[in-house]
């Protein structure tokens, strides 16, 4: 597994797509590109709270460790429920990023 070798932190990603359609390239390259090694990934609506591939990371992941996503709206649509998210992972010590918009949570730090 890849792990950033400064502070032993882990990153993960979370890809997700609307429709079969779609492509999910872009982000799996981007992730990737940001040092993701284990990638989850959604076929559905952001707007489903119940998604088996964003429930997966928040499963795998300890604390230090760092959840990325490609943008912000790929994590969800609901304002509240991306306020939720970030509580949680921040209550449970673990970072978030979104390597599109530079959006970075380690320990209170955000870097827009």
């Amino acid at each position: 597994m890849s792990f950033d070798n400064h502070r032993g932190i882990m990153l993960t990603g979370y890809a997700r797509i609307s429709q079969d359609s779609q492509s999910i390239d872009l982000q799996i390259d981007a992730l990737r590109a940001a040092g993701c090694e284990k990638i989850f990934s959604d076929t559905m609506s952001g707007s489903r709270n119940n998604r088996p591939g964003l429930l997966q990371p928040l499963e795998f992941v300890r604390s230090a460790d760092v959840i990325c996503v490609w943008r912000l709206d790929r994590l969800g649509r609901s304002l509240s429920h991306l306020i939720g998210l970030m509580q949680d992972l921040e209550r449970r010590g673990i970072g978030f990023r979104s390597s599109h918009r530079q959006f970075v949570t380690q320990k209170l730090e955000i870097v827009i």
